[in-house]
């Protein structure tokens, strides 16, 4: 999505920002619903968000954040700015506790899909018998010797393999961070 961004920033790339569009349009659409929006003020807040994307996508950077987090907050604060336009001001009485969301924001959730398919991505890449060890260790939770007695293989064997997959998922995986 990065990638697109930039092609809208140095070129006005119809065809990029049509696929960022296609994307990111019903997403917001379906964040500003579930902040209360109406349908209509949902689908006015999703298009002024991607236009703003569309003019202002010289001024994203990779290094702040991904392309969806930069988007989110865009509609976010075109949100808030929509709402202290339409509701004046009222301060809350001092005995209303507010708790916290236990539910994770939409871009945490967009992002966090992000990094799943990036990781099964690069696990699909291994070599078979790299996968085999990693999947035995993280998803069934299998010791180093419980793998080794599992395969048939050496306890050295196995520890080699494991270090060569991380090795080629920390270099894939950098870019997370």
């Amino acid at each position: 999505m990065a990638d697109l961004l930039q092609r809208v920033a140095a070129n006005r790339d119809v065809e990029a920002f049509r696929m960022l569009f296609q994307t990111y349009a019903p997403r917001v659409k379906s964040y500003m619903m579930r902040q209360g929006a109406d349908p209509n003020t949902a689908e006015e807040l999703a298009q002024e968000t991607l236009l703003t994307v569309w003019r202002k996508a010289g001024l994203y950077s990779g290094d702040k954040g991904s392309a969806t987090t930069w988007i989110f907050t865009i509609a976010r604060n075109l949100r808030i700015d929509r709402l202290r336009r339409e509701v004046a001001w009222q301060p809350l009485p001092d005995d209303i506790e507010e708790e916290a969301s236990a539910d994770p924001a939409p871009d945490e959730i967009v992002s966090e899909h992000e990094r799943r398919d990036r990781v099964q991505a690069v696990l699909a890449d291994l070599p078979a018998d790299q996968a085999e060890v990693v999947t035995l260790a993280y998803v069934e939770g299998l010791s180093h010797s419980e793998i080794a007695a599992r395969l048939g293989l050496p306890l050295g064997t196995v520890k080699s393999r494991m270090r060569l997959a991380y090795q080629k998922i920390r270099g894939e995986l950098e870019v997370l961070k």
